[in-house]
């Protein structure tokens, strides 16, 4: 199996990996590594990789004209306060002043510009979501010279699969 993108050096990279064992989930892939580790097995042998990959995206919210121009309000104003608090260091200027200008200017800015990227989008994307790309299969591979004695090992992992190699 090649991993492209990785080169040759890589550590994570295994010269001649075969497949050892496939989990649902990577708690059960993490088990099966901390058993063969407590077994003195080489585990810089062994690697688990996540296969069959999927893009979650999870609906947080509808986004509306007051929601975006709060937003960007507020990402602004703590730009502003940054901005006045690195200003204040090489002014003379009363603290309080300073980061008051800066903080309603951060906030203006802040404000027109979230206003307008929202105008952009037109209504194509009137909602929030955040997204994470996650594994449904994670696949224990370990390094050819070292597999047999893995699945050995493995096979008395207590709750362990008939080793379908046998």
């Amino acid at each position: 199996m090649s991993t492209p993108g990785l080169n040759p050096a890589s550590p994570l990279k295994l010269q001649f990996p075969q497949s050892l064992a496939v989990y649902d989930d990577y708690a059960q892939a993490q088990k099966s590594v901390d058993f063969l580790a407590d077994a003195e097995f080489p585990v810089e042998q062994l690697m688990i990789v996540g296969t069959d990959l999927k893009r979650i995206e999870r609906v947080t919210g509808r986004l509306t004209w007051s929601k975006i121009a709060v937003g960007g309000i507020l990402s602004g104003l703590w730009l502003g306060i940054f901005i006045g608090l690195v200003f204040a260091l090489f002014t003379e200027e009363n603290l309080w002043q300073v980061l008051l200008g800066t903080a309603f200017i951060g906030a203006t800015f802040g404000l027109v510009w979230a206003l307008i990227g929202y105008a952009f989008t037109r209504g194509q994307r009137d909602f929030s979501s955040i997204t994470q790309v996650v594994a449904t299969k994670y696949e224990v591979l370990v390094e050819h010279k070292e597999a047999a004695r893995a699945r050995e090992l493995l096979a008395g992992l207590p709750g362990a699969l008939p080793d379908p190699f046998a």
